[in-house]
């Protein structure tokens, strides 16, 4: 699943156009108010209780889908003859929902109440500038990348801490 993030996100920049397909391009400043961002220190990561870790990454998740969703529906407008990038869209948004649905059973095993679902994206600002709309979907499948790393960490510490 790690490596088709990185597969997404460079796919995803390649279809974009200058700025994104510049080489080297990176602007880590961009974020969206209704994705939480999965960078956090170290050390507030390690104290994070079982509950709250896997209700982060379930919150997260349950956003990304939404949010991949919007993507997948932008990209269909703006590069409708990209088939392989949609179908990357599509597949990812699959793997966040198994993910999302992998977490709540985890969560359910070990007694943690399950966060409520919320609809994350709000009102979304249908007459977003294609530029607008690419710096989202930008943001959108980093952030895809970042959390499917973080939440490989957060499984493997809680499967140290609960072996089978």
């Amino acid at each position: 699943m790690q490596k088709n993030t990185s597969t997404l996100l460079q796919t995803y920049l390649q279809h974009q156009g200058s700025p994104f397909s510049d080489p080297g391009f990176s602007a880590p400043e961009l974020q969206l108010s209704s994705l939480p961002p999965a960078a956090v220190p170290f050390k507030v990561w390690h104290a994070l209780d079982d509950r709250e870790r896997l209700g982060r990454a379930q919150g997260a998740f349950l956003a990304l889908t939404q949010h991949l969703q919007l993507v997948g529906d932008d990209q269909s407008d703006l590069n409708p003859g990209s088939p392989v990038l949609l179908a990357q869209l599509g597949a990812a948004r699959l793997r966040a929902q198994g993910l999302l649905g992998n977490m709540a059973a985890i969560m359910a095993a070990l007694g943690l109440p399950l966060p409520p679902e919320e609809d994350t994206l709000g009102l979304v600002p249908f007459g977003a500038s294609a530029f607008e709309r690419k710096c989202r979907g930008y943001v959108v499948t980093r952030e895809y990348g970042h959390w499917t790393d973080r939440a490989v960490r957060d499984l493997a510490l809680l499967r140290a801490k609960y072996p089978a």
